[in-house]
């Protein structure tokens, strides 16, 4: 979006130009105009003695002519320029309202990791106490496993000394 609004930019600026010196140009003219002007009165006055008068007539109406259609195509190129600003500035707006939306989103979405984070600092923590809870029980039973084991042979032993006893008496 921003490469486009940029591209429209520079075309705005070149149109602007171009408008200005389309606008020079018109002036040069108009100023031309009335040089020419000045130039047909007094030539009008030697065109009474002279048939190429009718020429530099036509040459004039042809220039005037011109002038106008100059200023035709400059006023095309002016609306031309005007709905390329507005397209711009329409751009720009969206660019903007994009803009604010994944800043909004990206907010939000930081907001949601920093939870998740904290549960997951939480759920560690908790892990963490019942492995030690799991490591204290699983000692605990090893403990009773072997006392059970060490009373298992010591009720065997006392078992054989018995029987041995009763094969005695």
């Amino acid at each position: 979006m921003e490469a486009d609004v940029s591209e429209m930019r520079n075309e705005l600026q070149s149109r602007d130009g171009l408008w200005r010196r389309i606008q020079l140009e018109c002036q040069k003219l108009y100023t031309e105009l009335l040089k020419i002007e000045d130039y047909k009165d007094m030539q009008e006055i030697q065109i009474k003695h002279q048939s190429s008068g009718v020429q530099l007539t036509e040459q004039l109406e042809n220039k005037n002519t011109q002038l106008l259609l100059f200023a035709e195509s400059g006023e095309h190129q002016e609306e031309d320029l005007n709905k390329i600003r507005n397209h711009v500035y329409r751009k720009e707006q969206s660019h903007c309202f994009e803009q604010e939306r994944m800043k909004t989103e990206i907010s939000d979405l930081t907001e949601e990791l920093h939870q998740k984070e904290i549960t997951i600092a939480t759920i560690m923590e908790k892990a963490s106490l019942l492995e030690r809870q799991l490591k204290m029980e699983l000692e605990t039973k090893h403990k009773l496993l072997t006392k059970q084991q060490l009373l298992e042979f010591r009720y065997q032993v006392i078992k054989s000394e018995n029987t041995h006893l009763k094969e005695m008496v």
